[in-house]
C-alpha cells in the first residue's frame, strides 16, 4: 500500500481516512480540494489539474483523496490501492453539515487557502444524488481495474474503523 486513492461522496470521510492512513503508513497525503481550488473558491483550470496530478502520481508513494472525475483515470491507473467510501447519503449529509458548523468562517485542514468551509444547496444536492449519479460510474471504473490493484469498498463507519484497525 504505497499509492493510495480515496474516493467517495462529500462527507464520506475521505480526508479524515487519508490523514489517518498517512500517519499509519508514513506516506504524504494530497487533498485534491486543496490543490484544485484557488482562494475564494475559484477552480483551477482542468489542464492545470491534470498537470498537477501527473506530477503527483510520478512520486514513489502517495495518498490522494478526492473525486474529480476528469482526472480520476490518471489516479486509478497509477494506484496500487483504491478505497471507495460508499457510505449512506444521510451519514454523508450529516457529516458535511457538521463540518460546515465546525469550520464556519474558517478553512478546514484539507481545503485550499482562502476557501472557507461552506454548505450550500448545490453541495447538498451533489451529496444527496451521489449514489445515483456518481456511484454507478465509480463502480464501473473500479470493475475495470487490473486484478493486481487492491480495491476496497467500505460501506459503514464500522467497516472504516475495522479497516484502520487491521493496519496496526
Amino acid at each position: 500500500m504505497k499509492r493510495v486513492v480515496l474516493i467517495g461522496s462529500g462527507g464520506s470521510g475521505k480526508s479524515t481516512l487519508a490523514r489517518r492512513l498517512g500517519e499509519k503508513l508514513q506516506i504524504n497525503v494530497y487533498h485534491l480540494d486543496a490543490l484544485f481550488w484557488n482562494p475564494n473558491w475559484i477552480g483551477v483550470p482542468k489542464d492545470e489539474q491534470r498537470k498537477i496530478l501527473l506530477e503527483l502520481v510520478r512520486k514513489e508513494e502517495w495518498i490522494i483523496d478526492g473525486n474529480y472525475g476528469g482526472t480520476m483515470s490518471v489516479r486509478l491507473s497509477a494506484a496500487d490501492t483504491i478505497i471507495f467510501l460508499d457510505l449512506p447519503r444521510i451519514i454523508c449529509v450529516h457529516r458535511a453539515f457538521k463540518r460546515m458548523l465546525q469550520y464556519r468562517s474558517k478553512i478546514s485542514p484539507d481545503m485550499g487557502e482562502g476557501c472557507e468551509e461552506r454548505f450550500n444547496f448545490e453541495f447538498f444536492k451533489w451529496i444527496w444524488y451521489f449514489p445515483t449519479t456518481k456511484r454507478p460510474e465509480i463502480l464501473k471504473r473500479l470493475d475495470q481495474l487490473s486484478k493486481a490493484q487492491q480495491v476496497t469498498i467500505l460501506k459503514t463507519p464500522k467497516e472504516v474503523r475495522e479497516f484502520l484497525a487491521k493496519l496496526e
